[in-house]
């Protein structure tokens, strides 16, 4: 068998840790939508080539949830170096020299060989530039107690809502925006301290991680059973989107929700619009949805209109492409809208 595979099941993975004994196994989670992982998947079959009595396994992360979940996953690409089904190290992040240096160390340990002495010495508690123990832990406390209760609703995620770093954040988001919950969110991935720190103060090891009035509600699995099953119709805090899209709505006489800008529209339809309304000279301001995609999302439903581009006129919709070429042809759009000067 190949010392480098892909395992895609629970029961394959048990198989291959249990043949595996003592010797050691090097397993990358990662995804596919992470170039990171793309590229240290390559390393990892490199390295599989010069160390011929490791294991090498790929395990994606989102697709084997029950295996991420026990070797408490939180980010990819994550490596996970097993002997006789027990961690002897991790490494996050796409550290290729990192990477070689860990399997180098350990297989020598595999074999008999004894790890090269090139580890710093620990800094122990009487190292004159510590902290104390006790006070840092308080202050760490404190500072995450503080940033748990930023708002009535708080996630801690991977990325922002615009731009979710793993699927589980992206899931979390979606439902979130779905059920219109006005939340706010903390990127732990710009925080290593916030992100370490929240495993142990919550007990709970894996993000995203969702708080309401101060205490934690749970991950992914708890949110979705929740969505299942109403709760989160119940308590949340909504927003006032209905309020904040007739606000945008009127921000203009005549306003025009699209795909990009007037100088670089994002589709076809957002870019003929644009040039018949430039054409019979009107004076309209623009909204981007594509960087705002809960009002992508609310003006749907708010106007019950399904695609975009869409034109308002004095608060009050026009229509989509469809219809703005039909008032063309027909002068309709000489009339009633505001001209530039």
């Amino acid at each position: 068998m190949s010392n480098f595979v892909d395992v895609t099941s629970v029961a394959d993975f048990d198989t291959l840790a249990e043949a595996t004994g003592s010797g050691l196994l090097v397993v990358h989670f990662w995804a596919s939508w992470a170039p990171q992982c793309v590229s240290m998947n390559d390393v990892m079959q490199e390295v599989a080539k010069q160390f011929l009595n490791v294991q090498f396994v790929k395990v994606e992360a989102e697709s084997v949830p029950e295996i991420s979940l026990k070797y408490d996953i939180s980010s990819v690409p994550t490596f996970v170096f097993l002997k006789n089904k027990k961690v002897v190290d991790t490494l996050h992040g796409a550290n290729g020299p990192e990477f070689n240096k860990k399997v180098e160390q350990h297989s020598k340990a595999s074999s008999g060989q004894a790890p090269p002495p090139n580890a710093p010495p620990s800094k122990t508690a009487e190292t004159p530039d510590s902290k104390p123990e006790t006070s840092s832990k308080e202050d760490l406390n404190s500072r995450l107690k503080k940033l748990i209760n930023t708002a009535p609703c708080m996630l801690f995620m991977k990325g922002t809502p615009e731009e979710p770093r793993c699927g589980f954040s992206r899931t979390t988001v979606g439902i979130l925006n779905d059920k219109n919950i006005d939340y706010k969110t903390f990127d732990i991935l710009g925080d290593n301290e916030v992100r370490q720190g929240l495993k142990t103060y919550s007990n709970w090891p894996t993000f995203p991680q969702l708080y309401l009035k101060g205490e934690l509600v749970g991950g992914l699995d708890i949110i979705k059973e929740m969505n299942e099953n109403g709760d989160l119709d119940e308590d949340f805090p909504k927003k006032d989107l209905n309020g904040r899209l007739k606000k945008l709505i009127n921000t203009a006489p005549c306003m025009l929700f699209m795909k990009g800008n007037p100088e670089e529209p994002r589709c076809g339809f957002s870019r003929t619009t644009i040039g018949i309304l430039n054409d019979k000279n009107i004076d309209y301001k623009t909204f981007d949805i594509l960087g705002d995609n809960e009002v992508r999302q609310g003006l749907k439903t708010y106007s019950n209109w399904p695609t975009f581009p869409q034109l308002y006129l004095n608060g009050d919709l026009v229509g989509g492409l469809d219809i703005i070429k039909e008032m063309l042809e027909n002068g309709d759009l000489d009339e009633g809208f505001p001209t530039k000067s």
